[in-house]
């Protein structure tokens, strides 16, 4: 549906990191700055520093202002999918653990807080369940190696913290993006549903009345006609116009309600009532065994069409119907000695009737007949099961192109 494909203009009018902080933070989901808090973690190396406990403090200080920094844009880069699997993110991801590993080894006691800290950036970047292992895996060794080597005593919890910073945190940012696109396919799959409502009833909409107005004005003419020399002839046609009258409005309570389900046998039997009113001789020949329901309604909206068009624009004085059943395939031929194809009438039937048969696996072709005139094939499978529902069948009458 070329309607459905409509994009919101609207991200393009702001960055995308602030576009998608603001979603979330509307729809009640995480963004970075609910990794923030965390950060007070860093209280403990502060303190070291400000006390005076530690060698070069105004090395570690300005190496615990960068870890910070790096911290707090990689958590702000990871709520954002194209830039958290940006190459820079990696990158800045690297330098915060050296930098991690590097006050850690050099400061001990404290400083090894700070491996929890790596493991929620950590997590907040490695979302991707068959990546996640090899990346918190190794970096919890590493950890263990290094709070062994500097307070042995702190070691298990220190590693045990990091291997649960990482797993949880990208679990539950994995969990709530999940829940996220789950929400938008639901809305968008609800608009989708909404659209293919409207185009099925104002399709069906249009095929029943183009046709049965089709049927009433030559009705109608044949009635006024007919008048003057055979006042009962005149009177058949015109119960016939009213039969035809409520025969569409029960049509479209069924077409409203969406519960219409076209039938070839019923459409035949139209088409020949409606070419013989226009003074088409109609020629309806069938063979093979009884259709499956679904193919039966197809081919009654192609009879309906076909047979409209033989009215109002081949100015044909014969058409013929063929419906030939096989195990596998259906073909359908309309073949009028009417004008022909006109390249310069266009319409939207033609591409209306191949975008229904196509939806369902088949095929239209139309043609100049052997004889003159026009011919129009519809081939489409037998099997019910080849059937895809839910395909988009605009539709419309002038389909001699």
């Amino acid at each position: 549906m070329t309607e459905a494909l409509l994009r919101r203009t609207a991200a393009v009018c702001r960055p995308a990191t602030v576009r998608e902080r603001w979603r979330a933070r509307r729809e009640g989901g995480p963004t970075g700055f609910s990794l923030l808090p965390w950060l007070l973690m860093g209280l403990g190396a502060l303190s070291h520093l400000v006390q005076g406990e530690a060698a070069n403090p105004w090395l570690g200080g300005l190496g615990l202002f960068a870890f910070n920094t790096l911290y707090i844009g990689i958590v702000f880069r990871a709520f954002d999918r194209s830039r958290r699997e940006a190459p820079l993110t990696w990158t800045l991801l690297t330098a915060l653990a050296v930098l991690a590993f590097a006050l850690a080894i050099g400061y001990g006691r404290e400083w090894l807080l700070l491996f929890p800290l790596l493991g929620l950036a950590v997590g907040s970047v490695v979302r991707r369940p068959r990546l996640l292992p090899t990346v918190a895996l190794p970096l919890c060794a590493a950890v263990a190696v290094v709070t062994l080597w500097r307070d042995s005593w702190t070691a298990f919890g220190v590693v045990y913290g990091t291997f649960i910073s990482v797993m949880v945190t990208a679990a539950i940012l994995a969990l709530d993006e999940t829940v996220r696109e789950l929400r938008e396919t639901r809305e968008e799959l609800a608009r989708a549903a909404v659209e293919q409502e409207r185009l099925r009833f104002s399709r069906d909409l249009h095929d029943l009345l183009g046709h049965t107005l089709s049927v009433i004005v030559v009705k109608s003419e044949a009635a006024r006609r007919l008048v003057p020399r055979d006042p009962d002839a005149a009177l058949a046609q015109i119960t016939d116009i009213e039969a035809v009258g409520r025969q569409a409005l029960t049509e479209i309570r069924e077409a409203v309600t969406g519960y219409r389900e076209g039938s070839l046998t019923t459409e035949l039997d139209r088409a020949r009532s409606a070419l013989a009113s226009a003074d088409v001789e109609p020629v309806v020949r069938r063979s093979g065994p009884p259709l499956e329901p679904a193919a039966e309604a197809l081919l009654g909206w192609v009879v309906r069409e076909a047979a409209t068009n033989v009215v109002r624009h081949a100015g044909a004085t014969r058409c013929e119907i063929e419906v030939t059943t096989a195990p596998e395939r259906t073909r359908l031929t309309v073949t009028d000695d009417g004008r022909g194809p006109s390249p310069t009438i266009t319409g939207t039937g033609l591409r209306g009737l191949r975008e229904r048969l196509a939806a369902a696996g088949g095929t239209l072709t139309t043609a100049e007949a052997p004889a003159g005139g026009f011919r129009l094939t519809a081939e489409l499978p037998a099997s019910p099961d080849l059937y895809a529902p839910g395909g988009e069948e605009p539709s419309g009458l002038g389909f001699r192109s």
